[in-house]
């Protein structure tokens, strides 16, 4: 049940992430019926591709928004996730060397394999020390517990771009539909002061603005995924770690760390 249960959400996050991307990709390129539907006071025959030309610099700082909020939900996607965080088999082998109390070997698996559970884990392990109760757990857990919010801090740098994105793309499209509508505006009093025309001005400036919110809210909804998902995945690497540790300091003994590792590896394929 548990294995169904983590995996079955994951198909309908790889369609919304289908779609938003494909939407974001192909924002600026809509077809040419719909821009001439919504068309006001502006020359036929007018494409999406026009209208990003006419928003001018504010449409490529948006461009850019896009781009960096699709690289980095996919570098996301694929980093913060218990597999690649925890590895299963990483977990396995620590567990089994910490039964047999063969602190070497557990630190030579979690440096040989770069994942925040090995790190987490590597610093603990710096702190074992046999002659002292529990083998030093107290040092052991503080060890972990600083790496821990070492290595969070770290993942979040990533998700927070995510926040960044979502709150320069409207801001940017705000910035685009004002400064365009000042020259709008401004035209209009060095000319006849054509309603059409202030019309058309208008409507260009706005496309800066619905821009920066096709932007921003794919950015916003990836930024709270990903950071509700990086806070999981650390729990989860705060549970096996403390586990290993007290399997290590003997409050775990060897049958119950044999029936209670494997199920939580399984969980997390």
């Amino acid at each position: 049940m548990k294995c169904k249960f983590t995996q079955a959400p994951f198909p309908a996050f790889l369609l919304a992430i289908f779609v938003a991307v494909h939407f974001l990709a192909v924002w600026p390129a809509f077809s040419q019926e719909e821009a001439e539907s919504a068309e006001v006071g502006v020359s036929e025959n007018v494409s999406a591709l026009d209208l990003y030309q006419q928003g001018g610099t504010f449409m490529h700082i948006l461009l850019v928004c896009s781009i960096g909020t699709i690289a980095v939900a996919v570098y996301c996607l694929v980093q913060v996730s218990a597999k690649k965080m925890a590895p299963p088999s990483l977990v396995n082998q620590v567990n089994s060397a910490m039964a047999s109390r063969d602190v070497n070997a557990a630190y030579s698996a979690c440096q040989s394999n770069p994942s925040s559970y090995g790190k987490v884990l590597s610093g603990a392990l710096l702190k074992v020390n046999f002659d002292r109760d529990l083998a030093n757990k107290a040092s052991m857990m503080d060890a972990a517990a600083e790496a821990l919010d070492e290595e969070e801090h770290r993942q979040m740098v990533w998700v927070n771009y995510l926040n960044i994105f979502a709150t320069l793309a409207p801001m940017v499209g705000l910035l685009g539909t004002v400064w365009g509508m000042i020259e709008a505006f401004d035209k209009l009093a060095t000319t006849s002061g054509d309603p059409k025309q202030l019309a058309g001005g208008i409507k260009i400036a706005m496309v800066t603005t619905a821009g920066g919110l096709i932007v921003g809210i794919p950015a916003m909804f990836f930024y709270f995924f990903f950071r509700d998902r990086l806070q999981g995945v650390m729990t989860t690497v705060q549970k096996h770690a403390s586990f290993a540790i007290d399997i290590l300091s003997g409050e775990i003994r060897l049958q119950g760390a044999a029936d209670e590792s494997t199920p939580e590896a399984e969980a997390d394929e």
